[in-house]
């Protein structure tokens, strides 16, 4: 016996106590430190309640319930939801300081009602037989010219005559004026950006011709769930923001957002995905965008109503008081998420859709796809990164994403690691205050 390969053990931040999690078998227990040392020591490996818990194993034995989880997961996945991104323009009426589509594709006409056409009839035929939703990215799908005013109506009817949810991904400008036209279909969420309060949010995300913008997203984001329509509000972080955070958390509080069932949020983390940022200083890596939150929640708890960072696994385990099932791969490209654009293209995912040199082939005029490349995107997983096999991280972490990994090493089946240890010493710290203060 020995212990296990997917144990992950560390100490709790400001504390004394450790932490010891398997994602495999699905345990998670606080060590004092006199336990804890046993674990170092290897004293646990004839302990029959170590063993029960998978922390201490037959290493053959778990080889085997490794692969049996692992075909669980791909029988699974086969059957999921696809999430299906359509771009009808790259175009946009805001001048984000941070966008990161600043350099993609501008050719070709905006989506034009053929090849909207043409998409529906991909999808029907590609993915027939399969739970599916559509969601319209950007640019920004919600512009008030006539043309792209006819696109939408055509795309929401066509959706409502298909019984397939919608989903938006907007900077809501325009989204009061667009509710009527919304409503008429069945919506699975609307995404809007709130970067935070009026003067925050103005200086990183005004028009095009420097006018500002909060005022006319926050009545978007009224009218959408006076109109029960699900928001979820999307934060965009840096160090240019982070300390705003607790007032745009007490205005969402305030208007009664956050009391509302139709309204959820997520914290984006703003870095460098393909076209350079002009001050790399602002930006933070995930761990250190991590604990200043950690700071920033013990000195203003009222956050915890607006959002609960995951802090990989903390958050789940807490809620739930059990363990997610592991995660054996966290790339959705190609296999739970596609994209497509006006110009008939199609693309992996959202990291890479409108990325020239990224596409993986057409849906129009013809079909046309590049089969090995896609290959690839599919197989990826911690079974085909090197890197990932030895990891006992693994399974909390799912490799990460494949568009950073190749942006970073130019190979699809390098890891984009994740820093689950050093999230989990901060998330089960966090919660496990936050429960005792209850």
């Amino acid at each position: 016996m020995e212990l296990s390969r997917h144990n992950i053990f560390s100490r709790v931040h400001h504390s004394d106590e450790y932490f010891l999690v398997n994602m495999l078998s699905g345990n998670a227990d606080i060590l004092t430190p006199e336990e804890a040392l046993r674990v170092i020591s290897k004293a646990v490996l004839t302990d029959p309640e170590y063993i029960s818990k998978g922390y201490v194993v037959d290493p053959e034995a778990e080889d085997k319930e490794f692969r049996r989880r692992y075909i669980d997961f791909i029988d699974a996945r086969d059957t999921d939801e696809i999430q299906l991104f359509y771009v009808p323009t790259y175009a946009c009426n805001f001048n984000c300081s941070y966008c990161y589509q600043e350099g993609y594709r501008k050719q070709g006409k905006e989506s034009s009602l053929q090849v909207a056409r043409a998409f529906f009839g991909y999808i029907q035929s590609a993915f027939t037989g399969r739970k599916k939703y559509i969601t319209l990215f950007g640019g920004e799908p919600l512009l008030s010219d006539q043309q792209n005013i006819e696109f939408l109506d055509f795309f929401i009817h066509r959706c409502s005559e298909l019984e397939l949810e919608l989903a938006i991904v907007t900077n809501g400008y325009n989204l009061h004026d667009c509710i009527p036209l919304l409503s008429q279909t069945k919506i699975r969420e609307i995404q809007v950006t709130l970067d935070g309060p009026e003067e925050v949010h103005n200086s990183r995300r005004p028009l095009k011709g420097g006018s500002g913008t909060f005022s006319n997203v926050v009545k978007g984001i009224d009218a959408a769930l006076q109109a029960g329509l699900p928001v979820n509000l999307r934060v965009v972080l840096d160090r240019d923001n982070i300390a705003s955070l607790p007032l745009l958390a007490e205005l969402a509080i305030e208007k009664g957002w956050t009391s509302s069932p139709q309204f959820k949020t997520q914290l984006g983390r703003n870095y460098e995905l393909h076209f350079c940022q002009s001050e790399q200083a602002r930006l933070y890596s995930r761990i250190e965008l991590y604990r200043d939150l950690y700071d920033l929640v013990l000195k203003h708890p009222h956050l915890l109503d607006f959002h609960k960072p995951a802090y990989s696994v903390s958050k789940f385990l807490f809620e739930n008081s059990e363990l997610p099932d592991p995660l054996f791969d966290s790339c959705p490209g190609c296999k739970t998420e596609w994209a497509f654009d006006h110009t008939g293209r199609i693309y992996s995912c959202t990291a890479t859709v409108g990325k020239p040199g990224e596409e993986l082939g057409t849906f129009f005029p013809n079909v046309e796809l590049k089969k090995p490349e896609i290959d690839l995107w599919q197989q990826r997983d911690v079974f085909s990164i090197g890197a990932c096999k030895t990891c006992n991280l693994r399974l909390a972490c799912g490799g990460g994403c494949a568009s950073v990994a190749y942006n970073r090493e130019k190979n699809l089946l390098a890891p984009d690691c994740r820093p689950v240890k050093e999230l989990l010493e901060l998330g089960i710290s966090l919660y496990a205050a936050v429960t005792s203060n209850e």
